[in-house]
């Protein structure tokens, strides 16, 4: 490894030494100098705004301003006003004219977040200022100048997206003159040891402990072998409790095997980070619930079976004193009339929009109302929690 990277990497506090990360590091060290506009790509937890900040600290913008946007986190009608102002009575509460983020930044470098959230009507505007450095404020006419040099990132399969009709082909090529790959944790093999034992040093020294834990051979074995769907992220997490909650200063692999969890249960979720679209927030709230959810159907399926044995009628089915019973061949195991099948699924679909309104709420209890902190845990962007609380009436949970 070349010096420079070496102190790179002790500057900014970055553990590992595998390949793809190096390679990484060498791209933006080399593009930051330019005014070339970059695309950072990568899983959630990986470490995408590290990166964003190096090439900004080493480019000739380093000593303008420097902001980070999560677009995920805006709600999508309030976002063009956040990105580019409005003017006075452009909407209801706009009281005051109010500069934009391509405004307060401009000389400086912008980091868009999760730029892959952005409506399609954002996408336009956005193309316009990387195309033509200009911008028109929320409810205005006058057309104003920027100079901000973009660098955007994403956990989202964009060509996915493209093709979804999701993002503008446009904007993509536009954004992706340069792209920077940041690999997944479980592609850098012994790095996952090394970051273990830095934060799990880093927890002892926080908290006064007399020594920090360490693994045996087999537990960090596992611990590599492990696909962590949360990345860094989740072995940050990971390195806290166990230093404050493990039994013995050592952690064996049984016990490890006790704060990870199953790689059963990750490999749905993997698979979403891996080939993430634009429907993929609902699809991984719903990955929580899969496995309840087939639970659900099949008591709702055994619960007609039931009621079909013993004579009694569906919710809305006419009754009278000659037909008190089900007919003779409705007497079999499983429902045969089509309106009953409809019934008993109507049933259980109703049934899982409760349990996942229900996971909401203790969510948004857990984390005492917070909505950052309740998208975190639940690996979907703000905006589109925010469409669900609107949706289930939890505005008011704390």
């Amino acid at each position: 490894m070349n010096r420079d990277l070496q102190q790179i990497k002790r500057q900014y506090d970055i553990i590992g030494n595998c390949e793809a990360l190096d390679r990484a590091l060498e791209i933006a060290l080399a593009v930051a100098p330019t005014e070339l506009t970059m695309l950072i790509l990568g899983e959630n937890g990986v470490g995408k705004d590290i990166f964003s900040r190096i090439i900004h600290d080493h480019s000739r913008r380093s000593r303008k301003r420097f902001m980070a946007i999560n677009c995920g986190s805006i709600p999508e009608g309030t976002i063009n006003s956040e990105l580019f102002g409005h003017v006075k009575g452009a909407f209801t509460d706009a009281s005051n004219d109010r500069e934009g983020y391509f405004s307060v930044c401009n000389g400086g470098t912008l980091f868009l977040d999760e730029v892959g959230e952005l409506p399609l009507t954002t996408q336009a505007l956005l193309l316009r200022v990387l195309e033509k450095g200009e911008y028109i404020p929320v409810g205005s006419d006058e057309v104003k100048k920027t100079d901000v040099r973009l660098i955007a990132a994403t956990n989202v399969n964009m060509l996915k997206a493209v093709r979804e009709g999701r993002f503008r082909q446009d904007l993509y090529y536009r954004l992706n003159v340069v792209s920077i790959n940041v690999p997944p944790l479980r592609s850098r093999g012994s790095d996952i040891n090394l970051l273990f034992k830095k934060f799990a040093l880093d927890t002892a020294t926080k908290y006064g402990m007399p020594e920090p834990i360490s693994l045996d051979s087999e537990a960090a074995a596992a611990l590599r072998e492990y696909s962590w769907p949360g990345n860094i992220r989740q072995l940050r997490n990971l390195a806290e409790s166990m230093s404050i909650t493990a039994p013995e200063r050592e952690v064996t692999l049984p016990v490890l095997r006790q704060y990870l969890p199953k790689e059963e249960d990750n490999s749905t979720m993997l698979s979403v980070n891996e080939e993430k679209g634009f429907e993929s927030e609902r699809t991984v709230l719903y990955t929580y619930l899969a496995q309840l959810g087939q639970e659900v159907q099949n008591l709702s399926r055994d619960l007609g079976d039931l009621r079909k044995q013993l004579g009694i009628p569906y919710e809305g089915e006419r009754t009278s004193h000659q037909h008190a019973a089900l007919p003779a061949k409705s007497q079999s195991a499983a429902p045969t009339n089509a309106a009953e099948v409809e019934y008993v699924d109507a049933e259980a679909e109703e049934t899982m929009e409760e349990v996942k309104k229900e996971l909401l709420r203790d969510t948004l209890r857990r984390f005492h109302g917070s909505r950052k902190k309740t998208a975190e845990h639940l690996n979907i962007a703000e905006r589109t929690l925010y469409r669900y609380i609107k949706e289930y009436g939890l505005e008011d949970v704390k």
